[in-house]
């Protein structure tokens, strides 16, 4: 056997594993099954292989280096995840940054290399050039303003509920009293919870991931963070799952750019408008987010004051 199809048959194993693992969950039989976004059914995007723009910095490195580096997530279903049997990454998140790459004439299929960046060090990130631009449910605020500089939003996301399917009576926040709310140690929708639904029961741990654990084996009444997180595990087993409610929060997503690269960020939001208004944008929803069966959202409405 030729030593690539050995590779390819090895990688295969892996990947059966991992899933074998995942499915019965190391010990918790509650964790949602490895489903989500699959390959053949995402869009394609045509490449703008004409697109020039010399004027950006953070373009004619990225066109000199031959390919774009992309800052993402790696943990988050739905938004931005990695197969780690593959390596391959997946989510809305990533079909954003997909796209946007096709637009500024790379292609996404060969070039870009996505790199994971932690949140606390997305700006340094950004600041240093390790990446040309941050998707990665980045929501756009003034102190991040002062550091980098953002297009979009492409996004507007929202604290919300993750209930049991069969759930009934938990509808929204006003009917938390009473109720064990799930959410990360540290994060600011579990803070909210605290100070603004003190009649409810906060609970947490350190990701989100046990969280969903316990509320699939019913230690737990709800969980809750933005509602992209939600769907997405939503998305992963929607016989169980579903989120409810209305947003008790408000989190405009924005593409991270250089900050002195204003350029770069205008063209970025006319391209999101231009795949807003093709369909590329619900395409990409409804492949990723839109598996837990919510469906696809009024995209919104560019900030041209970021890049004024």
């Amino acid at each position: 056997m030729p030593l690539r199809t050995h590779r390819v048959a090895a990688a295969a194993l892996l990947g059966a594993l991992v899933l074998s693992l995942t499915a019965t969950g190391c010990g918790r039989s509650g964790s949602p099954p490895a489903r989500g976004p699959q390959p053949g059914k995402l869009p394609h995007y045509a490449v703008d292989s004409g697109f020039s723009l010399r004027s950006s910095p953070t373009w004619k490195s990225a066109e000199k280096r031959g390919h774009l580096t992309i800052g993402v997530k790696e943990d988050q279903p739905g938004m931005g995840e990695m197969n780690p049997a593959t390596g391959a990454y997946s989510g809305f998140d990533i079909e954003i940054a997909r796209m946007l790459a096709a637009s500024l004439g790379f292609d996404p299929e060969k070039d870009i290399e996505f790199k994971a960046i932690a949140s606390a060090n997305r700006e340094t990130a950004l600041q240093n050039g390790q990446i040309d631009f941050y998707v990665g449910t980045y929501t756009i605020n003034d102190g991040r303003k002062k550091l980098v500089g953002f297009a979009g939003p492409y996004y507007i996301a929202g604290q919300k509920l993750l209930v049991r399917r069969a759930e009934k009576q938990l509808k929204g926040p006003q009917d938390m009293a009473g109720k064990k709310i799930c959410s990360a140690v540290g994060s600011t929708p579990l803070q909210r919870v605290e100070a603004d639904y003190p009649k409810a029961t906060a609970v947490a741990y350190d990701s989100y991931a046990i969280c969903v654990d316990n509320l699939l084996n019913d230690q737990v009444d709800a969980v809750t963070t933005d509602d992209t997180i939600l769907l997405g595990y939503a998305a992963k087993d929607p016989a169980k799952l579903k989120v409810v409610g209305k947003a008790f929060s408000t989190e405009p997503y924005g593409v991270g750019v250089p900050r002195s690269d204003k350029v770069l960020a205008r063209t970025l939001d006319k391209a999101l408008t231009a795949r807003v208004r093709d369909g590329d944008w619900k395409r990409a929803y409804d492949a990723t987010l839109g598996l837990s069966g919510v469906p696809a959202p009024k995209p919104p409405r560019i900030d041209r004051s970021l890049t004024s």
